[in-house]
């Protein structure tokens, strides 16, 4: 007897916001299994917002209001039963933040939970990363957003440690990552995988997902360090309409990437990483799985 039941998680980001519908199929004796039925991505980039001026502005509220009737809507259509609305880095420092949350609960009739980046890294690991992570291998699971990062130490198939540092791409396109925060995120990492051997790395995000697919390697197969790098120079050396007109990139994308790349490559040269696994997951996975497993 299958039972499949339908929830969904909206990722409210720095860069973009995501509705994700996941069907859950429970068998009896069997693992329980998450299988994605829909992903919206819209592109309405509130860090640009929070972290420049401090408030998510008028036009971004009107925008969000009508992405979340939007997601409302789709909701309904799919039948889905249970949700949760988590946003992150710039709903968290956006001075109205929590005044906007209340505007959409009013205008959209969704509860938003501006969540902090403790437990976003929490969310985030608990993903379904257990294909991807064996007992005897050391890993260190990088999820890269629009306006912070997150970080997280496997080792012998449980999380060691994890920190949310104030580094993500929209805040490295204004400039306002300074070398100091650079300098904390190399010293985390060198600390706690001091005495470390192989350090493996996982990589979630939408740019690391958009230079894997561009790979065009299989799902379970790591991209290399060298290629990695070389991809980052290729992207680089790219005007940003190339990059949209050549690699298909959104236009939301086509900038970000490259901030992206930066942190992904320092974080495998301080962990002295040479492969890095992408596997399809991020906060909106965590979030469904997180509600089904009561651990949210």
């Amino acid at each position: 007897m299958i039972q499949i039941k339908k929830y969904a998680a909206i990722d409210i980001g720095s860069n973009a916001m995501r509705l994700l519908i996941m069907n859950i199929i429970e068998q009896k004796d069997k693992e329980v299994q998450f299988n994605k039925s829909a992903l919206i991505r819209v592109p309405i980039r509130l860090g640009q917002d929070a972290f420049t001026v401090g408030e998510i502005s008028e036009e971004n509220i009107d925008r969000m209001i009508d992405a979340m009737k939007a997601f409302k809507l789709l909701m309904k259509v799919y039948k889905v039963e249970k949700y949760m609305a988590c946003a992150t880095s710039a709903m968290r420092e956006a001075y109205n933040g929590k005044e906007v949350t209340e505007i959409i609960k009013k205008k959209a009739d969704i509860k938003i939970e501006i969540i902090d980046g403790k437990k976003e890294a929490a969310i985030i690991a608990s993903s379904d990363l257990h294909q991807f992570i064996k007992t005897n291998e050391n890993y260190l699971y990088v999820d890269v957003g629009g306006g912070s990062t997150e970080f997280s130490l496997f080792s012998n198939g449980k999380m060691v440690v994890s920190k949310s540092f104030k580094n993500g791409t929209v805040r490295l396109l204004n400039n306002m990552v300074n070398e100091v925060v650079w300098q904390e995120i190399e010293k985390w990492i060198k600390t706690n995988t001091e005495g470390l051997d192989n350090i493996i790395m996982i990589g979630s995000g939408g740019n690391i997902n958009k230079t894997f697919k561009l790979s065009g390697k299989m799902q379970d197969k790591p991209l290399t360090y060298k290629y990695l790098k070389s991809q980052f120079d290729y992207f680089n050396s790219l005007t940003y309409e190339q990059r949209i007109a050549e690699l298909g990139l959104n236009t939301d994308r086509a900038d970000v990437i490259i901030p992206a790349l930066t942190i992904y490559l320092r974080a495998m040269k301080w962990s002295n990483a040479n492969h890095i696994y992408v596997p399809k997951i991020g906060l909106s996975d965590g979030v469904v799985k997180a509600m089904y497993f009561d651990k949210i």
